[in-house]
């Protein structure tokens, strides 16, 4: 099982190591394929007074100190063409923002290094269509046809991660893992799923009492792996507090879903 697992943002170094250190587990445990994630800049905030993060150079001077101190795989976001030469220079697999699914000069940009493009499913988007964001990479990688092996071989990920519903609400439409699925590894992103956006008066608020449950499910319908944004204290959370899993509750839902998708095996 794909597992990427992180803060949504970075805070500062003592955080990131602190949070680092406490999914050691991950890395240790033979059944998951660990990636560490946190992003350096977050982009897309509700709010301009929002914080975004330390910025790409240092971003990247930690996310590497935390590659080499602890050997953990790293995921990111990028969200312009130009970050994408020195981000693949520190991260293992580039992460597509779900907003940005469909931007030609990102994808394109992503495809052309040697790192595994994540895709996330843009809130607006009918899972169908996504077929065309990976067409994007696998065109670029010189694969002409969309296909989970093809996906799979050529370093594509697609990540779920909810659909608008009306204002201020986002729905998994667990029918979407089974669709994207047809054409690509699929990644629930079970955190982002819980989003309130704009529910918080100026920021996104979220439900996280929901995460586990959803996470239940989607190992039930079949996903490839998991993503989850993670805290020592969400309440102090500098971005995506009200949805993301204190480190203990992530323990138990990852045993979980574990014991689901062995449960499952060879159905």
């Amino acid at each position: 099982m794909i597992l990427m697992a992180g803060p949504c943002v970075i805070e500062s170094e003592e955080n990131i190591f602190e949070i680092a250190k406490k999914l050691e587990r991950y890395q240790e445990d033979e059944r998951i394929d660990f990636y560490f994630k946190a992003s350096f800049d977050k982009a897309n905030r509700t709010s301009l007074e929002s914080y975004r993060g330390p910025g790409l150079e240092e971003g990247l001077r930690i996310l590497q100190k935390v590659k080499e101190d602890f050997g953990y795989k790293i995921v990111t976001d990028i969200h312009e063409s130009y970050q994408v030469k020195p981000v693949a220079e520190v991260v293992d697999i580039l992460q597509i923002p779900a907003f940005l699914c469909r931007q030609t000069d990102l994808l394109v940009a992503a495809a052309q290094t040697d790192r595994i493009v994540n895709i996330k499913k843009g809130q607006f988007m009918n899972p169908a269509d996504m077929k065309y964001s990976v067409l994007k990479v696998l065109k670029t990688r010189g694969c002409e046809e969309v296909s989970y092996d093809n996906a799979k071989a050529n370093g594509v990920l697609l990540t779920e991660r909810g659909s608008s519903f009306g204002y201020g609400n986002l729905v998994v439409d667990m029918r979407s893992l089974v669709i994207m699925r047809e054409f690509a590894p699929v990644i629930f992103d079970a955190t982002h799923s819980v989003q309130m956006p704009g529910g918080g008066g100026g920021t996104t608020s979220g439900d996280s009492s929901m995460v586990p449950h959803l996470s239940r499910a989607a190992a039930a319908v079949g996903v490839d792996g998991f993503f989850f944004e993670t805290h020592v204290d969400p309440s102090c959370a500098l971005s995506d507090g009200p949805n993301m899993l204190k480190l203990e509750n992530l323990y138990t839902t990852t045993e979980t879903i574990l014991a689901i998708q062995e449960a499952i095996k060879g159905q």
